[in-house]
């Protein structure tokens, strides 16, 4: 079995910087588990790491992609795959490090995809159907016939509701189901973990922080280039928000707290999801007073599995 290591977590936990640091100490490379980090232009907003934050770091499956260009979780999973058994090749232990949970579950389960064709007939009827009854509604109709698919997908998620709906009409399969009660690889998969109001607080800070960035500067940025303000990407928490406001259509201060209110609806959508997979070994971060023993610990972690006999150096 190919080896791997997982850093999992809602967003702002902490993620990014753990796996960059373990990365140096293992010598390796790191493979993004997240979901928008993959396209270009798309970088205050989803918290992509910086060449000076990456530390020489290579860091694959991020600015991929085009902002006007679709990437669904079945090509993540094909391309994160490859890249495992190229890093694995190269006698290295790479790192996954991100807060996309269908994405990570998908990957270490080896779930399979429906690949029936779409139906642009039914697709129009459900669009139809979510703009006459509500969101809610098409929501309610995906919990009766796929209770796991729904629980994954918000409700406001229309386009992906309409996407799991149309698969079961077309075909009577679930959009995506996975094959392995546990992970396919040789792995140890860390979940970050903290108090709750804590992180939330985190989160609220994080997004001032982003706005301090110039966060409205690169969204306005990205639809002067000519990304519609429908694309998949600029329907990320953050950007839909800042559209809106771009579009007149809410004052700055109102949209930075709907960043805020859904980033923390997110955090707790993602404990949900992770808390599902019963083979994360989670780490409190807030039994640490200092991070670098939390460090070591996780280090100890690793080396217990893959590296007998290895000790933590401080660096």
């Amino acid at each position: 079995m190919e080896r791997l290591i997982a850093i999992v977590g809602p967003t702002a936990v902490g993620k990014t910087r753990l796996a960059i640091d373990l990365a140096l100490r293992l010598d390796t490379e790191i493979i993004s588990g997240d979901a928008l980090q993959v396209y270009r232009g798309l970088d205050i907003g989803t918290a992509k790491p910086d060449a000076a934050e990456r530390r020489g770091v290579r860091h694959h499956l991020i600015d991929l992609l085009g902002p006007r260009e679709e990437f669904s979780v079945a090509d993540f999973k094909a391309r994160a795959a490859d890249l495992i058994a190229a890093i694995n090749a190269r006698g290295r232990i790479p790192i996954l490090a991100g807060g996309t949970g269908l994405y990570v579950r998908s990957l270490l389960e080896d779930y399979r995809f429906n690949a029936a064709p779409g139906s642009e007939e039914i697709r129009r009827r459900l669009a139809g159907l979510a703009e006459s009854r509500g969101s809610a509604h098409l929501h309610r109709l995906l919990q009766a016939t796929d209770p796991e698919t729904a629980a994954r997908l918000h409700p406001n998620d229309t386009r992906r509701v309409i996407r799991a709906l149309e698969s079961i009409e077309l075909s009577g399969e679930q959009i995506s189901q996975s094959r392995n009660a546990a992970p396919v690889y040789d792995c140890l998969v860390i979940g970050l973990t903290m108090e709750r109001a804590k992180l939330y607080e985190r989160i609220n800070r994080r997004v001032d922080d982003m706005v301090a960035a110039g966060l409205v500067t690169e969204v306005a940025g990205l639809l002067a280039s000519g990304v519609p303000p429908a694309a998949r990407s600029l329907q990320a928490i953050g950007y839909k928000e800042l559209v809106d406001h771009l579009a007149g259509r809410a004052d700055l201060a109102a949209s930075v707290e709907k960043i805020k209110q859904a980033t923390r609806n997110f955090a707790k959508r993602q404990y949900t999801w992770f808390r599902r997979m019963p083979y994360i070994h989670w780490v409190d971060v807030d039994k640490f007073v200092e991070y670098d023993t939390m460090l070591a610990y996780i280090y100890s972690l690793i080396a217990g599995k893959f590296l007998p006999g290895e000790k933590y150096n401080q660096r």
